[in-house]
């Protein structure tokens, strides 16, 4: 039997690695083939596929749920805070981007910063309230904020328009389902850079170590009152920003849309995907996305078998495979769909195939260790 390497030699030995013309060729074909994927494929571009009106909404609900993922990241994967009340923080933004374009009457592109901004100042509330309550304390909190939106705020219908919803109509030269959902996913690319830049930051290293030991961070000379309402400004302005888009992209927005299914199910694709793993939570939010509005059911041709033989409907498919796909990511794969794409990700960005490229060993959430 042969002995593993110390990761040291690893290290070592992938930095002296250098990729083949060949390898190089290989990874351009599976770049292109992605690039296709999702750029191509939804606006029938060179595709054998052919996407409807109702189905392009469907992307351009996956790239949202990929922000909203992505703003749960930053609470649950940087700083460890669990909250329960996520879809309060992107009805919210929606609303305020709805009531801004249509009875302000303002541009589409004002309606969004101002959603975000509307984002931050309700995160910001409840991180003040985080600096007292941590672990399931604040996750407690966090859902009953999110029921209080639900049954209070959202229903002022002078904001909201009540039981019927209030108009969001997409913003000029976006009006098809198709262009919006490039709108969409430029968002996304805008949310990743942003996330990126952020955790290259004094300030998102700092939002790390709150994560590990409050008490330690703070011994280091770490604000830890500062750097957690940045935190949770941050997460709130890439919510506005989610709830801004969706609105737009479904034109007419409801409050019953935001219950705490919703809640739940962005925990899911968030914690499935991958915490600290932009990629894993990317796609654990897009899967998710589709799996949460029946689409995967419908493609994969089980809605006889799910809603005439088990008699559930299709739309409530996720919350029964999401809790078993998180059992899974707490018992053999702690870091998700990042964990699994870890090694195809790093031979794509040039480096050595290694199957356990990215191996965690346990889920981490403030000082509790799944």
């Amino acid at each position: 039997m042969t002995k593993e390497l110390p990761a040291v030699l690893l290290e070592e030995e992938d930095e002296q690695f250098r990729v083949s013309p060949g390898g190089w060729l290989g990874r351009g074909v599976v770049w292109a083939l992605l690039a296709w994927l999702v750029l191509a494929v939804p606006s029938n571009f060179l595709s054998p596929f052919e996407i409807g009106v109702t189905d392009i909404n469907g992307f351009s609900h996956a790239a949202i749920f990929a922000i909203v993922g992505l703003s749960l990241n930053v609470l649950i994967g940087y700083t460890g805070q669990i909250s329960f009340g996520h879809q309060a923080f992107v009805g919210l933004g929606a609303f305020v981007s709805a009531y801004v374009v249509t009875d302000l009457g303002w541009e589409f592109w004002l309606a969004v910063p101002i959603a975000a901004g509307f984002g931050a100042i309700q995160a910001g509330v409840l991180g003040l309230i985080s600096l007292r309550l941590t672990g399931l304390y604040f996750a407690v909190v966090t859902l009953a904020y999110g029921m209080f939106a639900q049954e209070s705020l959202f229903g002022i219908a002078a904001i909201t328009g009540g039981e019927a919803g209030k108009a969001a109509p997409r913003p000029i030269g976006f009006e098809s389902g198709y262009a919006y959902y490039y709108l969409c996913l430029a968002f996304v690319v805008l949310v990743l850079w942003l996330d990126w830049r952020l955790m290259k930051t004094k300030s998102g290293r700092a939002m790390q170590a709150l994560r590990e030991n409050p008490r330690v961070a703070s011994s280091y000379g770490i604000n830890v009152k500062a750097f957690t309402l940045l935190a949770f400004a941050v997460s709130g302005v890439f919510a506005g920003i989610a709830g801004s888009l969706l609105a737009h992209a479904d034109e007419v927005i409801v409050p019953v849309e935001f219950n705490f299914q919703l809640a739940l199910l962005f925990v899911l694709m968030t914690v499935v995907g991958g915490l600290r793993n932009r990629a894993g939570v990317v796609l654990g939010s897009v899967f998710f996305a589709f799996l949460g509005s029946g689409k995967l059911v419908e493609w994969f041709g089980l809605v006889g078998f799910v809603e005439g033989v088990i008699g559930l409907p299709k739309e409530f498919v996720a919350l029964v495979i999401g809790p078993i796909l998180l059992l899974l990511t707490l018992t053999a794969f702690p870091g998700g769909i990042g964990q699994q794409i870890a090694p195809v990700k790093m031979w794509l960005l040039g480096h050595r195939f290694d199957m356990h490229a990215g191996e965690v060993n346990e889920v981490e959430v403030t000082d509790v260790r799944a």
